[in-house]
């Protein structure tokens, strides 16, 4: 790879659906079906499990409910049936829960992004990989937003070890297009990205997702000098 930049590693260490499309076209978003890689056990007392699935069961039904930034861990404990020390003994706050539900959709998204097939995958070239990612990220906020609210809204978003991912992959596409400025650009990517900006364009201005990923395709291959890129 060009400048000795090197794919990122995953890291995912911290941290409702939106309504149907609106457009009037009739055109079938830009999604792209990503499957496990691998699987990844986690082992745990058998009442700790337990307790762990109903709460995580109980806040993804709060967060998907409502406006997940205004769900309160008492709401969750009394949801899930579990006591405030039990939960607060595992999760210090709200985004802590919205993180461990958004951590295997992110950390599946990386994986294919390391080792799954082009575009999205390596072999491809950097544009068609960065329109690949939009496309990607997309689907991923599409169906998760409720979490991503809940976890990486705000300057908590930059905090996190998705985001470096991201940044750094985008930066090394950047970077292999021949890009003048891929720090500078990088996180000019990703603010599309950022879920309060992904809410506004579905709810507020009614854009339907295949529209809101067909920007960005647009815009990734002109970024990345894969020409005007607009898929038909």
């Amino acid at each position: 790879m060009s400048d000795g930049v090197r794919e990122p590693g995953v890291n995912r260490s911290n941290g409702g659906v939106p309504s149907p499309d609106a457009s009037g076209t009739g055109r079938e978003p830009l999604v792209l079906d990503l499957q496990p890689v691998r699987p990844a056990p986690v082992r745990e007392r058998a009442d700790a499990a337990r307790n762990r699935v109903r709460v995580l069961a109980a806040a993804e039904r709060l967060f998907a409910a409502g406006d997940a930034r205004n769900v309160t861990m008492d709401e969750i404990a009394k949801e899930a049936g579990v006591g405030r020390a039990t939960l607060y003994r595992r999760y210090p706050d709200v985004a802590a829960i919205a993180t461990a539900l958004l951590d295997e959709h992110e950390r599946r998204l990386q994986e294919h992004i390391l080792s799954g097939p082009p575009p999205l995958g390596p072999g491809a070239s950097p544009a068609e990989r960065l329109a690949a990612f939009c496309v990607a990220m997309v689907d991923l906020l599409e169906r998760h937003l409720h979490l991503v609210l809940g976890a990486e809204t705000g300057s908590a978003r930059f905090g996190t070890g998705a985001y470096g991912f991201w940044r750094a992959h985008v930066r090394m596409l950047l970077t292999e297009s021949g890009a003048p400025d891929p720090d500078g650009m990088a996180d000019g990517v990703l603010a599309p990205f950022a879920p309060e900006v992904y809410l506004f364009q579905r709810r507020t201005l009614g854009l339907s997702q295949h529209r809101v990923t067909e920007a960005l395709v647009w815009s990734a291959h002109r970024l990345a000098g894969g020409g005007p890129g607009r898929r038909q």
